[in-house]
């Protein structure tokens, strides 16, 4: 069979579920000139989303997690194009993907389109602020590791600013007040309070931690980690309460502004900055797309095999797509988290193969291994599920923490395989005892 007979597989999107999916394929068709498999990605290196609140912390660096798209590919026998979708011609089967500009305005690619056999649709979600006021000015969602990035700047630019002014601190100066209580929120809370207290320990004399900065968990919910049990949720609060992190339930936020938020309730939190992490949708660009089926939170509406209702050579996974929970009453949907996305992606790993066989896709049976939150050096905890434990089982601390880190190292196994993981690991533990334990930059 000939280069341009081989079947086309076009995954758009390189995070959790795209890239563990694209290394797959390329190492098991790519590179046996069985398939091309093609990787179409705006951004030029990957990185394990749920760590997006220790960059904002400064607890990591970015660059020692990164994965380069274009090495990767290179490594695994698929290729990545640069750029993001723009539209799909389903009666060609064209993907097209927009221009490239870089930071100076100039063209890095022309827009253009691709053709595919099979198309996976990976391209994750973003958070939802719900029409609030204020928020895209003035606040900052952990989306990408460029604005996680951003807000540890501005963070040890207000510390440095306290320190060397003369006159006191203003209202809500060094406040950080956090929108969204669900593991993001909480787990970016742990953080904050020991990075602030490490910021100020290198020669920041002149500010009081236990005194000058103060962090607000809002939820608009009854509780914080609304997706979680109540033991787990009433764990983490009296462990942030100890903190001294000011939670907040009940509370729900009708606008953002430079200074601060206003509560429904008429109460205003003054704070310096403000993080939104209330909520989450897949991209705008996805509603109707291709005239594909999608739901109120823009996600494709996928069927037990993870393929669009709409047409069956288009897959969704990850928390762009709305899967089917099998098991669960009817119109129950798998939720947007990691594992799943991880678990999507080794499923259909497996099935593309067969598709290109003339096989039908199996259905995806989710497994849910339960959920972990963490608390930065404190303590971690949460509830692990199913076939991992026999039942349902509570944990906390080190316990916990471990297997809290195993879903990370997992994914990077994906990626790797063991030996790279291995030294990686090995290498990020010298180079963390060896430099400050935040980032101060």
């Amino acid at each position: 069979m000939s280069g341009s007979e081989l079947h086309r597989i076009v995954i758009v999107g390189g995070g959790a579920g795209g890239l563990e999916l694209a290394t797959r394929l390329g190492r098991t068709l790519g590179k046996k000139g069985l398939a091309h498999v093609t990787l179409i990605e705006k951004a030029r290196t990957h990185f394990w989303k749920p760590h997006l609140h220790e960059i904002a912390a400064g607890s990591i660096d970015v660059h020692e997690h990164a994965t380069d798209y274009l090495a990767q590919s290179h490594w695994n026998g698929f290729r990545y194009r640069v750029g993001e979708m723009v539209g799909l011609d389903r009666e060609q089967r064209l993907v097209h993907v927009g221009p490239v500009f870089d930071e100076d305005g100039r063209p890095v690619t022309q827009g253009y389109a691709r053709a595919y056999d099979t198309l996976v649709m990976a391209v994750g979600s973003g958070t939802n602020d719900f029409g609030t006021p204020g928020v895209a000015e003035h606040a900052i969602a952990l989306e990408t590791p460029e604005e996680a990035g951003r807000f540890h700047r501005r963070l040890v630019n207000a510390c440095l600013r306290a320190h060397m002014q003369a006159e006191p601190l203003g209202p809500g100066q060094l406040n950080v007040a956090i929108i969204g209580a669900g593991a993001t929120g909480v787990e970016l809370a742990a953080e904050l309070h020991k990075a602030t207290r490490t910021l100020v320990s290198y020669n920041l004399e002149r500010i009081d931690p236990e005194r000058d900065t103060r962090i607000h968990l809002i939820e608009a919910g009854p509780r914080i980690l609304p997706a979680l049990s109540e033991r787990i949720a009433g764990s983490a609060a009296n462990l942030l309460t100890t903190l001294g992190v000011r939670v907040r339930a009940h509370a729900r936020v009708t606008s953002v502004d430079a200074q601060g938020v206003l509560l429904a309730s008429g109460e205003r939190i003054e704070a310096e900055l403000v993080v939104w992490a209330a909520g989450v949708k897949a991209p705008a660009f996805l509603k109707d797309l291709g005239g594909l089926e999608t739901n109120r939170l823009n996600q494709l509406v996928v069927g037990p095999a993870l393929q669009s209702t709409r047409d069956e050579r288009i897959y969704a996974i990850g928390d762009c797509g709305a899967a089917p929970w099998l098991g669960r009453e009817a119109g129950v949907c798998v939720p947007p988290r990691a594992q799943a996305a991880h678990q999507q992606a080794s499923h259909l790993a497996t099935e593309l193969p067969r598709v290109l066989r003339g096989q039908a896709p199996r259905p995806w049976h989710y497994r849910d291994f339960g959920s972990l939150v963490s608390l930065g050096e404190y303590s971690t905890v949460g509830n692990l599920m199913g076939s991992l434990v026999g039942g349902n089982l509570w944990v906390e601390g080190l316990f916990a923490r471990t297997m809290y880190l195993s879903l990370y190292k997992m994914h990077e196994v994906a990626l790797h395989g063991w030996w790279k993981t291995a030294l990686g690991s090995a290498s990020r533990w010298i180079t963390r005892s060896t430099e400050p334990r935040v980032k101060l930059h």
